[in-house]
């Protein structure tokens, strides 16, 4: 093997290592997830040294500039105040979802009109409207950190995938027999992962447009959940509203509203896990970065932080009066911010599970969370038609985003965590900086 360039990732914080092995070229990545702008530079160097082959006596000065160069981008005050750049007159009817590409050049909004739309976030034109669905495009994802792909899931039990430069539509997955409810791409950008109110997950090509698996539980172990867990409002139930792909794209976790999470070998479309505990609907699963952990939203009012290899319960995080509608890790996966129904958020440390503090403001339930790229804000969106910027070490709100003349469903920032969007039922998209 032999290096060949160092790169910084800023967000979250590492080194990316390009190399040449057998004639091809790679990339993998030394993450410092720990990092401050304490910590002893030298220490992180041995430790590096330790356990990267590639580093060697030539490459050590070069390493330690970008590691200084990381603590200072970390050490950069972040008293940003947010203002309105632009309403959009996005859509015609309400939009379901919002969100960027990997730089934050661009983004999408999808909606209930059956169209999905491409913009510049500079000047706030419209690129390119993306049409062909015959229903609601509920779910949306850009190919990140390619950025150049777009899929789009529909009511009408289609996904569709994009060419984000041009607008045109390269293949429709046809195969779901419900509604298509979430989708995302595996971070290698080679599959397309759709979730349905089918009960299945579906793995899709983006080379060949084929489809390469169905994720679906065994007849056996549908029926011992039928007789043993599952009784909700919508009957006897397994819908998958949620799915999400860890950071080495081999395991894929899919939550239902059959109270369950199932954690997938991508390779093999195998069910490794099946977690139970949760005593209603899944609302939101997520990887944290390092693929050791998963969290879970339920309408059971809590959260569930789960063992990714083993699949086992770690904690259970309370104190939600109401469903909680979403949940998610910071970048570094040191922190999780919830959101609920009974109208505030909460930041937990993922390490003891210990509620850090409790956001409380808004008036309406809060249907969406994310935390800025450094992990120092968190962003809420509720049907008392704002959204929020709040401090995570404090609790408190530095800002309220108003504006909007209905619910806001949507809302994301961008890379650099300079720029949000939000996405509302009164049809339109806000950019603020």
């Amino acid at each position: 093997m032999r290096l060949k360039r160092l790169h910084i990732r800023y967000y979250p914080p590492g080194i990316i290592l390009d190399y040449e092995k057998g004639g091809q070229e790679r990339s993998r990545c030394i993450d410092l997830l720990h990092l401050t702008p304490d910590t002893d530079v030298n220490e992180v160097l041995l430790e590096i040294r330790r356990i990267e082959p590639l580093i060697t006596d030539s490459r050590t000065d070069q390493v330690k500039v970008l590691i200084k160069r990381l603590q200072d981008k970390l050490s950069q005050p972040d008293e940003r105040s947010f203002y309105l750049f632009k309403v959009l007159q996005a859509h015609i009817l309400p939009l379901t979802n919002v969100a960027f590409n990997k730089s934050g050049s661009s983004f999408i909004t999808g909606s209930y009109d059956r169209t999905c739309k491409i913009w510049d976030t500079v000047s706030g034109e419209e690129l390119h409207t993306l049409e062909g669905h015959r229903n609601v495009v509920y779910a949306i994802a850009f190919n990140n950190p390619y950025g150049d792909k777009i899929a789009t899931g529909s009511f009408d039990k289609t996904c569709k995938l994009w060419s984000a430069e041009t607008g045109k539509c390269f293949y429709t997955f046809r195969g779901h027999t419900a509604e298509i409810v979430c989708v995302t791409f595996n971070p290698q950008s080679t599959l397309v992962a759709t979730g349905s109110m089918d009960t299945t997950a579906k793995l899709w090509d983006v080379e060949s447009g084929n489809e390469v698996s169905t994720l679906a539980l065994s007849k056996i172990l549908q029926a011992y959940f039928q007789k043993h867990l599952i009784m909700n409002k919508f009957g006897h139930s397994a819908e998958i509203i949620s799915l999400s792909f860890n950071t080495v794209g081999n395991r894929l976790v899919t939550g239902s509203f059959d109270h369950t999470l199932t954690l997938w070998d991508v390779p093999s479309g195998r069910r490794i896990h099946t977690m139970i505990g949760h005593r209603g609907e899944i609302s939101s699963v997520h990887f944290n970065w390092d693929c050791s952990l998963i969290v879970s939203a339920s309408m059971d009012k809590s959260c569930k932080v789960w063992d990714a290899e083993s699949g086992q319960c770690l904690a259970t995080l309370i104190g939600h009066d109401d469903e909680v509608l979403d949940v998610c890790f910071n970048y570094t996966g040191q922190l999780i911010a919830t959101a609920s129904a009974d109208g505030t958020s909460r930041i937990f440390n993922a390490e003891t599970f210990q509620c850090v503090c409790k956001l409380e403001g808004h008036e309406g339930e809060i249907s969406k969370v994310c935390f800025n790229p450094q992990g120092t804000r968190a962003l809420t969106a509720s049907a008392d038609r704002t959204a929020r910027v709040w401090s995570v070490n404090s609790g408190s709100c530095l800002q309220v985003l108003e504006g909007h003349t209905d619910e806001i469903f949507s809302c994301a920032f961008n890379y650099e965590g300079d720029t949000i969007i939000t996405g509302s039922k009164d049809n339109t998209c806000r950019i603020w900086r």
